[in-house]
């Protein structure tokens, strides 16, 4: 096959993997000068695979949950296992424990700097990961909306609300292409900064690449150049030591380490938010949630690992607590009730978890259905009581300071608010 220039520099672009190629969403290639100084950041991490919101948060004392699982399976008020108190004025009456392995997350409830948003999640009954979290990612109704709803939700609202003008808006921290950056040209993916950020060519060839794609024509060359300029602004902020190599990095060391694939990411997007190169939002992943067999090990690592990492990197911006603002969720939640191998199939209902300066913690909101038969959707399912984009566009409103468009989330119009911030 011969090799032209354009085939070269479209090969090395999806090599690095660095930016999006669609067609006019570059809209600007020169660097801003210095973010402003007091811009919020939004960290949104994907707890993938459902996790089961109630195993995380728990009505401890409710009799049909105790029916409907063993004990291994929901939080228990008492014993040695016993779950964290969740006090909260809303539901006086029910007794509500976070899992005991999430000390961290207990003590950012009980300092009122986390809440939890229960029964949350897709309008739709879809209990297909893909298809739910294609969902999500659009920020649409239901899967019929998808092909009508171009980009993601967080591409939208950062290309309205001109957030792209910063040197390094977006980033997903998680190895790859977060789906609710699709279609936000200045969006940036990188896993790990322990070695920078690493180019599939070596530093002789940087300039000569540079170049051609300076002389490149349309939407490669110029996400070529905004590619290479982000990872030399990156690289050239890291901190390096005498030998000239990357300086490690050594804050919160042993938490993000506990913490697995979640603990890198949250410490790539904890370094790049301290290196004030004008990030707005950052994405990360995290898998494992899928418990059909065996929950109760796998959960209760999985929590740790929540836990752990979350502590962890809100411990690690402590400087920046009064800009950053973070969300936690899955697709869908899991089934009420145990199944025979020891776990719990999809469900509907799930938990989210926000946390930050500004969020009005210390608290368990959206309308708690309760868990007798006949509130059950379908007799199986914890339903959806507050839909994911009123969680959403509330965060967004604060995170911009206006009120969002409707196009960031089409069709859609969020009823009265939360009050998840103040």
């Amino acid at each position: 096959m011969r090799l032209n220039r354009r085939n070269f520099l479209e090969g090395a672009l999806a090599g690095g993997a660095f930016l999006t190629l669609e067609t006019g969403a570059l809209r600007q290639l020169a660097f801003a000068g210095a973010p402003e100084p007091k811009h919020r950041i939004l960290i949104v991490v994907h707890m993938r695979g459902a996790c089961d919101g109630l195993n995380l948060v728990c009505p401890a004392n409710d009799r049909n949950l105790v029916a409907a699982r063993p004990a291994e399976l929901r939080v228990v008020a008492d014993g040695d296992r016993a779950g964290h108190a969740l006090k909260t004025a809303a539901t006086p009456n029910i007794d509500w424990r976070l899992h005991p392995a999430a000390p961290e997350l207990a003590e950012l409830y009980q300092s009122g700097t986390l809440a939890f948003v229960h029964a949350a999640g897709i309008p739709e009954a879809n209990r297909s990961h893909f298809v739910a979290t294609d969902i999500m990612d659009h920020g649409a109704a239901d899967g019929a909306s998808i092909a009508r709803t171009k980009g993601g939700w967080l591409a939208r609202y950062l290309s309205r609300s001109k957030q792209d003008a910063m040197d390094l808006p977006a980033v997903s921290a998680s190895g790859s292409l977060a789906g609710e950056f699709a279609g936000f040209g200045s969006a940036f993916s990188v896993a790990d900064l322990a070695n920078g950020v690493p180019l599939p060519w070596d530093g002789k060839s940087a300039n000569a690449v540079e170049r051609l794609y300076r002389q490149t024509p349309g939407v490669v060359g110029a996400a070529g150049v905004r590619a290479l300029g982000a990872a030399k602004l990156v690289s050239e902020k890291l901190p390096r030591g005498t030998d000239g190599k990357f300086a490690p990095y050594l804050d919160q060391k042993e938490g993000y380490d506990k913490a697995g694939d979640l603990g890198r990411g949250l410490r790539t997007a904890s370094r790049l938010i301290k290196l004030d190169i004008g990030l707005v939002a950052a994405s990360v992943d995290v898998g494992g949630w899928d418990t059909h067999e065996g929950q109760q090990g796998r959960f209760q690592n999985n929590v740790q690992r929540l836990s752990g990492g979350l502590g962890a990197f809100w411990n690690d911006i402590a400087a920046y607590h009064d800009r950053a603002t973070l969300v936690a969720y899955s697709e869908f939640g899991r089934r009420f009730r145990a199944n025979k191998s020891g776990g719990t199939d999809h469900g509907r209902g799930g938990v989210m978890i926000v946390m930050g300066g500004g969020v009005k913690g210390g608290r368990i909101l959206g309308p708690w259905p309760g868990l007798e038969e006949g509130a059950l959707e379908e007799r199986v399912d914890l339903p959806v009581k507050t839909d994911y984009r009123h969680v959403l566009t509330e965060l967004l409103e604060f995170h911009g300071g206006a009120p969002v468009n409707a196009e960031v989330f089409p069709g859609y119009k969020a009823p009265a608010r939360l009050g998840l911030v103040s």
